[in-house]
């Protein structure tokens, strides 16, 4: 599937997809319910990657700089081939002369993410990493949600959200104190 050409709207609360201009809700339909999946297998990911690269600081001397740098480095090599493969236009990067700066932190910020995770991951534990990590996010998601930064769209915090975001809060205490407070 070329994914550039895929696209999912949201009109009246109802995804329609259009691929190659063609119309198919039922495509829709499923796309839809794999992005939930996908998101979910994407965590799965965060406490993989942190274990391995930790593996590859010990390797690398017990440098947390150099097992990063290898990290974003095959990262980057695994990008430049799989846009090869699905045949991306090479030529729309020269759009980037007209990029705004803070446009390109998205690399600064993954670098500091996997920088982050190899440094802290043998520290913390992994489980007191990712649930702190997760904190994070979701309060920040709710604040881009909320606030549209950077130009995203604008949803609503519902009591259901926000009672959701006190479960993660929970969560984070419990994964964090809990052997302390009720014992092991």
């Amino acid at each position: 599937m070329d994914w550039t050409a895929f696209h999912v709207e949201q009109r009246h609360g109802i995804g329609l997809a259009t691929g190659g201009g063609r119309l198919s809700l039922s495509r829709s339909v499923a796309m839809q319910a794999i992005f939930p999946l996908l998101a979910f297998l994407v965590g799965v990911v965060v406490p993989l990657q942190a274990a391995v690269n930790n593996q590859l600081r010990l390797l690398l001397g017990n440098s947390t700089l150099l097992a990063a740098l290898v990290s974003f480095g095959t990262g980057c090599l695994t990008l430049g081939l799989l846009s090869l493969a699905t045949g991306q236009r090479w030529q729309n990067l020269a759009a980037l002369a007209r990029a705004e700066w803070w446009m390109l932190l998205g690399g600064v910020l993954g670098a500091g993410f996997v920088f982050g995770t190899t440094l802290l991951a043998p520290r913390l534990g992994v489980a007191t990493m990712v649930s702190l990590i997760i904190a994070g996010q979701v309060f920040t998601s709710l604040c881009f949600d909320r606030f549209g930064w950077l130009m995203m769209p604008l949803r609503e915090l519902s009591a259901a959200k926000l009672t959701g975001a006190a479960l993660v809060v929970a969560g984070v205490l419990l994964v964090n104190f809990g052997d302390r407070w009720f014992g092991r």
